[in-house]
């Protein structure tokens, strides 16, 4: 295995929630960028476990259906050669709580919020974009 790329894989999930008003998904503020729940994946964990468990610790939503398969979407590297991989599930829980980091006490976040597809696209930077069209198009929201 190629030690670096092992370390550098960000693990996350698409959430998507079936509102009245159609499909709305779950977005996460640390300052001032938005993203998907999302964290490195620890040594030799399979990347969908890692994303399982970031999704769980940083909302404390552990109800997904991966209604769509296992499909993911990865970005190209990114702050000092990342990579994210996010995948697709559909959720029913509505509740967010907020995980603490283990390294700093405090939320990992400062907001979260349920929003359309639309309104994600408007508040993600351009890496986040691509993830929200490629979901959008698979859930066809």
């Amino acid at each position: 295995m190629g030690g670096v790329t092992e370390q550098k894989l960000s693990c996350g999930v698409v959430l998507a929630r079936q509102t009245g008003q159609g499909w709305v998904t779950l977005i996460l503020r640390a300052y001032h960028h938005w993203d998907f729940p999302k964290g490195i994946r620890e040594q030799g964990e399979e990347p969908l476990r890692a994303a399982l468990r970031e999704v769980s610790e940083e909302t404390g939503i552990s109800e997904l259906v991966f209604d769509w398969g296992e499909r993911f979407f990865e970005t190209g590297p990114y702050s000092r050669g990342k990579v994210a991989r996010y995948y697709i599930a559909s959720t029913t829980q509505e509740a967010v709580e907020m995980g603490i980091s283990p390294a700093t006490g405090e939320p990992e976040h400062h907001e979260w919020r349920w929003v359309s597809f639309d309104e994600a696209y408007d508040l993600g930077s351009p890496r986040v974009r691509q993830i929200v069209q490629w979901a959008r198009q698979i859930i066809g929201a």
